[in-house]
C-alpha cells in the first residue's frame, strides 16, 4: 500500500488532470463549474488533503495525528464562540476566560473522541460514500463558508471528492460503503 508521501505526492502532480476534467465536464456536460483562481487554489488544497485523508482512521498515521487536533480545537472554538455569551459570572476577562475554560474542556473531549469514533483501518471512511461526504463538505465549506458562488463551490466539492477518491484508487480499495 502507498504510504503517506506517495498519496500526497499523487494528489500534487495529479490535480491539473481533475482541473482538465471539470473543463471537460463544464464545456460538454453542462455541470456550471467556475474554475476562478480562487476556487482553482482551494480545490487544490482540498484535492491534495483528500489525497491521504481517508488514512484518518488509521491511528499511527500522521493525517490522524494532525487531523485531532485540527478537529480538538475547532469544537474548542465552536463551544467558546457559542458560551461566550451565555457566562456571567461578573468581569469581562472573567467570562471570556471561564468561555474559554468551557471551550477547552470540550476541546479535550473532542481529542479523545475522535479516536473512539473513528471506525476501523480500512472500513467505511475509505469508501466513496465518505469521498461524497467530503465533497459536500467542500462544497459547504465554499457556498456558506466563504460566500463564494455556487459554481465554484460545485468546482471546489469535485476536486474534494476526486481527491479523496485518488487515495481509494491508490490503495485499490474502491468501494461504495
Amino acid at each position: 500500500m502507498p504510504n503517506y508521501d506517495v498519496h500526497l505526492l499523487s494528489g500534487i502532480v495529479t490535480y491539473p488532470l481533475t482541473v482538465f476534467i471539470a473543463f471537460i465536464i463544464r464545456d460538454y456536460v453542462g455541470i456550471p463549474f467556475v474554475l476562478s483562481t480562487a476556487a482553482m487554489v482551494i480545490g487544490y488544497a482540498l484535492y491534495v488533503l483528500g489525497s491521504d485523508l481517508p488514512d484518518m482512521d488509521h491511528p499511527n498515521a500522521l493525517i490522524h495525528r494532525g487531523t485531532k487536533p485540527i478537529v480538538a480545537v475547532a469544537v474548542g472554538s465552536a463551544v467558546f464562540i457559542q458560551s461566550v455569551d451565555s457566562v456571567h459570572l461578573g468581569e469581562s476577562w472573567l467570562n471570556i476566560t471561564a468561555a474559554w475554560g468551557i471551550g477547552a474542556l470540550t476541546a479535550l473531549v473532542a481529542w479523545f473522541a475522535f479516536t473512539w469514533i473513528m471506525p476501523r483501518h480500512r472500513g467505511i471512511v475509505h469508501s466513496l460514500l465518505f469521498a461524497a461526504v467530503y465533497g459536500l463538505l467542500g462544497y459547504a465549506l465554499v457556498e456558506f463558508g466563504l460566500g463564494m458562488s455556487t459554481g465554484e463551490a460545485l468546482f471546489v466539492g469535485f476536486a474534494a471528492f476526486c481527491g479523496y477518491t485518488l487515495h481509494l484508487l491508490l490503495d485499490g480499495e474502491l468501494s461504495l460503503l
